[in-house]
């Protein structure tokens, strides 16, 4: 990944709370993995921003390079990669997602 490529998915981690890579965007998921994310954070009442990966290639190789994680989608909070569609899945459930959403400031 190249610098350029690795500063923009910095600052976009940096400048948003809950960030959200995904295949689509939340209005409009293109995967199901993708749609599970953007559900479960529906229903947390997460204010987020998503990131359409399909719409850049250097931003879909790069954010798996910069997470050293190899699938989309990829949650961020507070600038912290927390997972993937099932890890995002089973902290919903278990109830641990809630409180980190809540101190990113859910809407």
């Amino acid at each position: 990944m190249d610098d350029a490529t690795r500063e923009q998915i910095q600052k976009m981690i940096e400048e948003h709370p809950v960030v959200l890579f995904m295949k689509g965007t939340k209005n409009f998921p293109q995967c199901g993995f993708s749609a599970t994310v953007v559900e479960v954070l529906r229903r947390s009442e997460a204010d987020f921003f998503d990131v359409n990966v399909l719409e850049d290639p250097a931003i879909r190789q790069g954010i798996k390079d910069f997470a050293e994680w190899p699938t989309i989608p990829q949650l961020y909070v507070k600038g912290e990669f927390v997972g993937g569609c099932d890890i995002v899945r089973e902290m919903y459930e278990s109830g641990e997602l809630a409180p980190m959403l809540e101190a990113a400031g859910r809407s």
